[in-house]
């Protein structure tokens, strides 16, 4: 049975293809690419809404034995 690791990275918008192509030479399958969000940091702010940031891909590989 294959066994899978997990990462998850930040994606910059301007490198989008070399940083993919460069997770991808490394064995790194694309599963998901999601929107980054972060609450703002604003005190005393009357809406706490989330602030976008970077996407955030999410990969996978076989585990080595």
């Amino acid at each position: 049975m294959t066994t899978w690791e997990y990462m998850t990275a930040p994606i910059m918008i301007h490198a989008t293809k070399q940083i993919l192509d460069n997770f991808g030479s490394d064995g790194w399958e694309l599963v998901a690419v999601l929107p980054g969000t972060q609450q703002a940091s604003v005190p005393d702010a009357a809406v706490n809404a989330p602030v976008q940031t970077n996407p955030i891909a999410y990969f996978k590989r076989p585990k080595e034995s």
